[in-house]
């Protein structure tokens, strides 16, 4: 299939999502970047960790997302004193059959809402980190298989540290992009008060079925991405790796460690779909660009050098996307 007639296909198969934004866009005012992330991590099958102040309706955007999909939707508000088993499921005895049997946890839904993830203890994310990437739970000596879409949008606060676990490197590696959610807009944050004065507060329709956006993340990978596409991104992953070899010789002291290859998949697959997000067959350059800082600001280490300066990921990453020659 040529680039047109691939562009014209994209075309046609992408038109649910303006659907599914205007559907969004009739409850949450004023965080477009946040929604077309989460539309990323749904049409690339990647999880997202939503970072935020509280009140900048993270919950309520995801909770709104599964509804337009209809999809199972399942929040967990992770608390010090949960257990794996109240993530996944335990085995109960029953008196009747005289025997154990399953019963399921809120883990078994399509899009799970994973409510300040940082206030869990290890073996709660280390339950959570088995269901992210293997796409299934083991409970007892039974083996699972999580029903598809299967989507963890995990939320964490900024502020407020007391009583929370750090996320460790590899589970954080784990989820596609890492979004930081702003403040809305001063007329934003009027629309918003006026909306919430209103005697009905509006919800989200089904738009989609959930078999739809299986079959769109299939679509998804059929969007072209030119070698010169993939050189680019390489280099921006190598970049943090080795900066010395890009002349980043000022970045040296301030990185401990780069992206991993997870972060050239997930930059490769989440630009496939922002431009199938804007109706197109083909990758350019400037995909690239706009999910390169979410898909990479977790996957950097900074050294206390960087911490002792107050340069974050986010001034590295400026860095090397202002070095890296674009294609």
């Amino acid at each position: 299939m040529d680039i047109k007639e691939l562009n014209e296909r994209i075309q046609q198969e992408s038109q649910f999502v303006d659907v599914l934004r205007a559907e969004m866009d009739k409850v949450i005012v004023g965080q477009k970047d946040m929604i077309d992330r989460m539309l990323i991590g749904l049409l690339a099958s990647g999880h997202i960790l939503l970072e935020g102040v509280p009140g900048l309706a993270k919950t309520l955007a995801i909770k709104s997302l599964a509804n337009t999909i209809k999809a199972h939707f399942s929040r967990i508000q992770f608390t010090p004193d949960l257990l794996p088993a109240d993530l996944i499921g335990t085995m109960i005895y029953s008196q009747k059959t005289e025997e154990f049997l399953v019963r399921k946890g809120p883990i078994f839904a399509n899009i799970i809402l994973a409510d300040e993830i940082n206030r869990s203890p290890a073996k709660v994310q280390s339950a959570l980190l088995e269901a992210m990437q293997e796409r299934q739970v083991t409970i007892g000596d039974q083996r699972f298989v999580l029903d598809e879409p299967f989507l963890v949008l995990a939320t964490e606060n900024p502020l407020e540290q007391e009583g929370t676990y750090p996320l460790p490197e590899a589970q954080v590696d784990r989820f596609m992009l890492k979004v930081i959610i702003d403040y809305p807009g001063r007329e934003h944050e009027k629309e918003i008060l006026r909306q919430n004065m209103k005697q009905e507060f509006p919800v989200t329709s089904p738009v989609i079925e959930p078999a739809a956006i299986i079959n769109a993340r299939q679509v998804v990978k059929d969007v072209y991405m030119d070698e010169k596409i993939e050189d680019y991104i390489t280099h921006i992953v190598f970049a943090s790796r080795y900066p010395e070899q890009y002349k980043l010789d000022k970045l040296s002291p301030l990185i401990s460690y780069g992206g991993s290859p997870r972060a050239t998949i997930n930059m490769a697959l989440a630009a496939k779909a922002h431009a199938f997000l804007n109706h197109r067959g083909f990758v350019v350059p400037e995909d690239i660009r706009t999910v390169c800082h979410d898909v990479m600001r977790h996957r950097i280490g900074i050294t206390y050098e960087a911490e002792a300066e107050n340069i974050t990921t986010v001034h590295i990453i400026d860095d090397i996307l202002d070095h890296i020659e674009v294609p």
